[in-house]
């Protein structure tokens, strides 16, 4: 897959579909219909591309850090394969990102400052954000948009082999994610 990014050199292409650590966690989140939704996002889009700010990403591995050991061993084979087969471009901010998070015209002061750096790359790179918080009702106006729950007695779609067998062992690890509760930064 390709290398981490720095700049947005893509800026004049296609929307990008950015995600956020709640997005990417609540893969393994203990609210079922969460975690389902959060899936399904990710297989239906295992042939596309999505960004994610480097931040973004040290926020997932902060969570996962916080578990044990083994559970640690369970989660990252199946993290780690999703990150190999899938273009999931990791990108740092630039000045323009951040010039955007600091324009209380652009960002919603409201919005932790995290969340507005994370819009003001969406913003800068004319992309969109894809989230599973319970904070997404913040980004009103913005372009973000939250991951609809998943239909009551919809089949869980499923990942190729040998992925969705990493990923059923990797739900050894729940975290409680919700509609309405994160845990702490995400």
């Amino acid at each position: 897959m390709p290398a981490d990014h720095t700049g947005a050199e893509g800026a004049g292409a296609a929307r990008d579909d950015f995600i956020d650590a709640s997005l990417f966690l609540g893969m393994h989140s203990s609210d079922e219909g969460l975690r389902v939704a959060a899936k399904a996002f990710f297989v239906r889009r295992l042939e596309g591309r999505v960004v994610m700010s480097l931040e973004q990403v040290g926020r997932c591995d902060d969570v996962i850090w916080g578990y044990s050991r083994e559970l640690q061993d369970l989660y990252y084979p199946f993290m780690d394969h999703l990150h190999t087969v899938m273009d999931i471009s990791r990108e740092g901010y630039d000045q323009a990102d951040v010039r955007l998070a600091l324009s209380d015209s652009d960002t919603p002061q409201q919005l932790p400052f995290i969340d507005r750096m994370l819009i003001g790359q969406v913003i800068n790179r004319k992309g969109l954000l894809h989230t599973a918080g319970p904070r997404s009702a913040a980004f009103e106006g913005l372009p973000v948009r939250a991951v609809p729950a998943w239909p009551a007695g919809e089949p869980e779609p499923s990942f190729p082999e040998p992925l969705e067998r990493l990923y059923l062992t990797s739900l050894a690890l729940r975290l409680p994610l919700g509609r309405g509760a994160s845990p702490e930064g995400v």
